[in-house]
């Protein structure tokens, strides 16, 4: 990394590296237990994430206990299993489609624009995209609380809807297990990556 690059970061390189560069996904983990100091952190970065308006749609499920892993487990893609079964930790992470209810408290000085999200058809886009954006947080937010994540998109989201949350507004997004990481097994080689000119244009 060039000392010119290097010059433009308003963080240290062990913390450049932790979020972004050693940082991988894991998928297999140790038994150590994620504790709920340790989520109680993940959150208090995360929740600074931005979102359209300041609503805040993401919704986070725990999966912890053994019972909770079994009800997850059949939802989860084969290949995916395994995973999951070693993570002492899975979060479900969820959009609220009635995200517009905490608009009043969330946007103070545009308490009216709650009525503009009325309708199901317009809140239900807006609020998968920002929670989406949400999402990437909470996996810096992991790393940086010290565990390893491994984000999954293999699961059968009507599946883990209807198992923990019919009856609700929340509609999941991606599953990510938590944990640390284990001692052998617990990342595959890392992956090339497309060069700056192949991704970014200036105009």
């Amino acid at each position: 990394m060039s000392n010119t690059v290097q010059d433009h970061y308003a963080i240290d390189t062990v913390a450049q590296d932790v979020l972004f560069r050693s940082a991988r996904t894991a998928n297999k983990f140790s038994p150590d237990p994620v504790t709920d100091e340790q989520l109680h952190a993940l959150y208090d970065l995360f929740q600074w994430a931005p979102t359209s308006a300041n609503t805040q749609p993401l919704r986070v499920l725990i999966v912890r206990s053994a019972e909770a892993k079994a009800r997850l487990q059949p939802h989860i893609y084969e290949m995916n299993q395994p995973k999951v079964e070693s993570a002492p930790a899975v979060a479900i992470l969820a959009a609220d489609h009635d995200f517009h209810e905490n608009i009043p408290r969330l946007l103070p000085f545009r308490p009216e624009m709650k009525d503009m999200f009325a309708d199901l058809a317009m809140r239900e886009p807006f609020a998968m995209f920002n929670a989406s954006i949400q999402t990437g947080y909470f996996i810096l937010a992991a790393r940086a609380a010290g565990l390893a994540a491994g984000p999954l998109a293999g699961f059968d989201a009507s599946g883990i809807d209807a198992e923990f949350f019919a009856g609700t507004p929340l509609h999941s997004v991606l599953v990510v297990n938590l944990g640390k990481p284990a001692e052998q097994e617990a990342w595959f080689d890392r992956l090339p990556r497309l060069d700056y000119d192949e991704v970014v244009k200036a105009i």
